[in-house]
């Protein structure tokens, strides 16, 4: 999957990991570049910064009209969407009590719209398209704690798993319909999400630059990658985890201890 001369959505796009994408995909030549966002005021920024080739749109990814009509509006624009990068996603820490209860019902609901049925609502939008011009690809922004977890934050580590899932499911089903997958999976990257962060549990292995993990995406997507983990550790991470559930779980705890030892709090 390569960008140039490409339609491509970037969900998320204002800031973080959805700048970074936007910026480089439209440097390495994408013919449209829309930038959605719930931030729109951030989203007009990286539009303008990367001049006529992007459109800023404030979206909820949440809402499939919204989804429908921010699809319909740019391919009326510039063409059909050849790349969509579902990248949009929040988190909601077990605070302040540290346990797998603590986010409210109503918390968790919003957290499985935005970082799960958001890449449905993406899919049923743009997916039918692609099938029939037989190419096409989706990048999915899962995250490390998609494949091991991230201590702390139940419901994020949850929600991402299933991200992860939905990808393969839809790298499995629609790969033999030209479409390529890419299941992105970093640890700790330059972002709202991460600021202030750098004691936390999930930047234990550092902070990537935003702008480092888009060059070792696109690299990957170039290679045609499904599984893309910008941090070459998590590998390594994930085969421990799967050679030896029971002691990975153990190492976690042992993990969360020294969190809790160290800062007081296990994120």
């Amino acid at each position: 999957m390569d960008v140039k001369d490409k339609v491509i959505v970037v969900t998320g796009g204002a800031s973080g990991i959805g700048e970074a994408l936007a910026k480089l995909f439209a440097a390495e030549g994408a013919r449209a570049v829309a930038i959605a966002d719930m931030d729109i005021e951030g989203a007009s920024r990286v539009a303008a910064e990367i001049g006529e080739q992007a459109k800023a749109y404030k979206l909820d990814v949440a809402e499939q009209d919204a989804v429908t009509a921010m699809v319909s509006d740019l391919e009326k624009a510039v063409g059909p969407v050849d790349l969509y990068c579902s990248n949009a996603g929040i988190i909601f820490s077990d605070a302040p009590d540290w346990t797998v209860i603590s986010c409210s019902n109503e918390k968790w609901q919003k957290i499985w719209e935005v970082n799960v049925q958001a890449h449905v609502m993406a899919c049923r939008a743009v997916l039918p398209g692609m099938i029939e011009r037989g190419e096409g690809g989706f990048l999915i922004t899962a995250s490390a704690a998609g494949l091991l977890s991230q201590i702390g934050d139940a419901s994020y580590s949850t929600t991402k798993h299933a991200a992860v899932g939905f990808a393969e499911s839809l790298a499995i089903t629609h790969g033999d319909d030209g479409i390529y997958v890419g299941c992105l999976c970093p640890q700790a990257v330059t972002s709202k999400m991460t600021a202030g962060a750098e004691a936390s549990s999930a930047a234990a292995d550092g902070i990537m630059p935003a702008a480092e993990l888009a060059e070792r995406t696109l690299k990957a997507m170039r290679e045609g990658r499904f599984m893309i983990r910008p941090h070459e550790q998590v590998e390594g991470y994930f085969l421990n985890k799967a050679k030896d559930y029971d002691r990975w779980v153990g190492g976690m705890r042992k993990f969360r201890r020294h969190q809790m030892a160290t800062t007081g709090r296990p994120i």
